[in-house]
């Protein structure tokens, strides 16, 4: 039942969604060397993702120019650098806004100033996002006339935020902006990291080690390791491909719905996505018809072979059985495709046995309203 691990090549974006990012990177050390091709989407989160070490800083750093990497590197149709003719253009003149693991703030400044900071970097005419809206974004009105010392850590991330896209980036590139915060903090920022690439139309690239943050921000994934690309593509297809260590342990998938129905009274939410239907406990409800990514993690979703009546579970929908492999001592990790949309299952080694499971064979999922995360 296990799966052999195997390389891919870097997955080319799709006509809908045109690669603005391009990127030939070569950075040879004494124990180290990168040596990667990138196209990335040109809208949307992409996941650098991987274990430390492994590169995913100094392939944002590269982009940046902070790093000098031998090869190319052409946003929107810009080029940045390119080794071949001579071309280089230094950090300061790159339109590109860059979040760090720390807020770095002006300690003299206030928030307002910080971010005035942003804004003086880009000349008038290249501006596309305000001061204004940068702030209402991340929801820092309250704050402008705070000195940086007064904030939370939650609060200084979010002001940092803001001052990169107050610089109207064509890409926002953000290394690991949430792993010096507490689990308290981290809850505080992501809901405002989500709707950065539903509001504004900026490429972000995301470095993280966070599988969590991965599956909620990202739709486009490139696992690296040794300085080199394992995989990548759409996160969703990434997520649960058991021939990559991302489809093991506590893992889980990506599902894009659609809000259909909300039920105010019980806080109920009906998604329609391309498996067909779910409902889940919504606490705020949202305009109908706006996307959501759902995170459905391995361990909350059930098989059976018939449908289940009079159950408490919400979601019961069925599926073809893709692939399967041990994952564990008595554990079995199982893919399961749904229209377009792919979940995976972690269940015992004797409940796939007593089910027969296999490839090809047709179940049904079933999913606890209250364990579908957005």
């Amino acid at each position: 039942m296990k799966a052999a691990f195997a390389p891919f090549a870097p997955a080319v974006p799709g006509a809908d969604s045109p690669a603005q990012i391009t990127a030939s990177l070569l950075v040879q050390r004494t124990d180290f060397r990168l040596d990667v091709q990138l196209c990335l989407p040109g809208r949307g989160v992409t996941a650098l993702f991987g274990p430390s070490g492994c590169g995913k800083t100094t392939c944002l750093r590269s982009i940046a120019g902070l790093e000098r990497a031998r090869g190319s590197v052409t946003v929107n149709g810009e080029v940045w650098q390119d080794d071949a003719t001579g071309q280089w253009l230094p950090t300061h003149r790159r339109a590109l806004g860059y979040v760090f693991q720390e807020a770095s703030l002006f300690a003299h400044l206030s928030v307002r100033r910080n971010i005035d900071y942003g804004l003086r970097r880009t000349p008038p005419a290249r501006r596309k996002v305000s001061q204004e809206q940068a702030v209402a974004l991340l929801g820092i009105s309250h704050l402008m006339e705070r000195m940086p010392s007064t904030l939370s850590g939650g609060e200084r991330q979010r002001v940092a935020i803001a001052r990169a896209l107050a610089t109207s980036p064509r890409v926002l590139l953000m290394d690991e902006p949430l792993a010096a915060l507490d689990a308290q903090r981290k809850a505080e920022v992501l809901p405002y990291l989500d709707q950065l690439h539903r509001e504004l139309d900026i490429p972000v690239v995301y470095v993280s080690h966070s599988i969590d943050e991965v599956a909620r921000l990202a739709q486009h994934m490139v696992l690296l390791r040794s300085g080199s690309i394992v995989a990548a593509g759409p996160a969703q297809e990434l997520l649960t491909r058991l021939d990559l260590p991302l489809g093991a342990g506590d893992a889980a998938a990506v599902v894009h719905a659609q809000m259909l129905h909300y039920d105010p009274c019980m806080h109920l939410a009906t998604l329609d996505f391309d498996g067909g239907r779910l409902r889940m406990v919504m606490a705020t409800p949202r305009p109908m018809g706006t996307p959501v990514q759902l995170r459905v993690q391995a361990r909350d979703v059930s098989l059976s072979l018939r449908r289940p009546e009079d159950s408490s579970i919400l979601n019961i929908v069925p599926a073809a059985v893709l692939d399967m492999r041990e994952d564990g001592p008595g554990q079995v990790m199982v893919s399961l495709q749904l229209g377009q949309a792919r979940l995976l299952a972690r269940i015992t080694a004797h409940s796939a046995r007593q089910l027969a499971i296999a490839p090809g064979l047709h179940v049904f999922a079933q999913i606890k309203g209250m364990a579908l995360l957005d």
